[in-house]
């Protein structure tokens, strides 16, 4: 059996299946795919790929399999998901996810017509593995779908470690090796066995120190709405998105330089504009947290036009509320099985903590800026305050903003 030696995991050990699945085009493009896509220009060491992190979560999906006892053709069907469950990605991974939604109405996670355009299909019903079942797993489908991608999926696990490995951050630490020797299946799913309320608790902890500290980090946020600004550009000026979603990272950057120079030279020199308006979820109109991203658009347009720049140069970026998935991660107190939420009061807290780290970002060149925020604070409606980047503040008009709004 072959193996591959791994900066998180050690050796993985792969199957047929794997070691035929590995060796075609549409994987080995995983490669060129960094898995933190923007958030390597804040860290540097942070250059893992898509490749490796498919691979972690293969290996950790051999493990849970092994704890809850499924074997032969059941199993081999998962650990083919679990290895595949990224490889529908685009470019920057996550980063351009809502451009190409926006364009095709499909998730990188719905991949049963890629398996079939590419030589997938085939080498899985070589070893009489059925397609179909491989893309219902991957979109978390049934009991064993929830191994790859649930509350308590090993993508989550493996991605955690292994970013907070590369990164350098000690806050995605969590211990993967119980989490996947605890699971159980209770009545289709997947819960956490007797005593794991805080194994569970350091999954949730994990998350959103991560998320504060990497995951949407400003700089990141700015390079990343900055990066979608650019691709939507690309495509209207007539890129195909079926060719734009199959590149990868140095394809998008050579495309961007080539065809949209304004925001691909800056991405690629880490040129990147600033943040005029930088302000939490406390200070903003519901109608500001419920936009589109069409409505951010529209906004842009009208605070560049009454900032007297150009409507190119101002970014308005409405991150969705903050959410926690792995609250409803299910854990058995007391020989029932309750949602972490109901068991946890340390959820309550980190609920309270995610929603006081929300922020609202408008961004501009550094010329720009204090024009771009006295003129954001006037078409969202947002108060005038020592939290936004200007640096000669003047009272806000509160506006209506319902003729743009959602």
């Amino acid at each position: 059996m072959n193996a591959i030696k791994d900066s998180v995991h050690d050796w993985i050990p792969l199957d047929p299946v794997a070691a035929d699945l590995l060796d075609t085009e549409a994987f080995q493009r995983l490669r060129h795919i960094k898995q933190l896509s923007t958030v390597r220009l804040v860290y540097p060491s942070a250059s893992h790929t898509r490749f490796e992190h498919s691979l972690g979560v293969y290996h950790l999906a051999g493990q849970a399999l092994e704890s809850l006892g499924v074997e032969g053709a059941r199993a081999r069907a998962v650990r083919a998901a679990a290895l595949l469950h990224d490889v529908g990605h685009g470019p920057y991974g996550h980063q351009t996810e809502e451009v190409i939604r926006r364009h095709t109405g499909t998730d990188h996670d719905e991949i049963g017509d890629l398996l079939y355009e590419t030589e997938l299909a085939g080498v899985l019903e070589r070893h009489d593995i059925d397609p179909d079942r491989v893309a219902a797993l991957v979109r978390g489908e049934g009991d064993l779908g929830q191994v790859v991608s649930g509350e308590l999926d090993v993508d989550r696990m493996d991605y955690l470690v292994r970013d907070a490995h590369h990164t350098g951050v000690p806050y995605g630490t969590i211990d993967h090796g119980r989490l996947v020797r605890e699971l159980r299946s209770r009545d289709g799913r997947l819960v956490l066995a007797e005593g794991n309320v805080q194994t569970a608790e350091s999954l949730l902890l994990a998350r959103a120190l991560m998320d504060g500290v990497v995951y949407r980090h400003h700089v990141s946020r700015i390079a990343g709405a900055m990066l979608e600004r650019a691709c939507e550009r690309l495509l209207d000026a007539g890129t195909p998105v079926a060719e734009f979603r199959r590149m990868a990272d140095h394809d998008l950057l050579v495309a961007l330089r080539e065809e949209v120079p304004d925001l691909g030279a800056r991405i690629e020199r880490r040129d990147l504009y600033k943040r005029a308006v930088w302000t939490g979820l406390d200070r903003v109109p519901d109608a500001v947290t419920e936009l589109s991203r069409e409505d951010e658009r529209r906004a842009a347009r009208d605070i560049a036009d009454e900032a007297d720049v150009d409507r190119e140069r101002v970014v308005v970026d409405v991150p969705s509320l903050p959410k926690l998935k792995e609250s409803r991660t299910r854990v058995v107190v007391n020989g029932v099985v309750r949602r972490l939420e109901g068991a946890s009061e340390l959820v309550g807290a980190l609920r309270a903590t995610r929603r006081a780290q929300w922020r609202l970002g408008v961004y501009a060149p550094a010329a720009e800026q204090d024009a771009v925020a006295e003129a954001a604070r006037d078409v969202l409606g947002l108060p005038d305050n020592d939290r936004f980047y200007s640096r000669t503040p003047k009272p806000a008009v509160m506006t209506d903003t319902t003729g743009w709004s959602a």
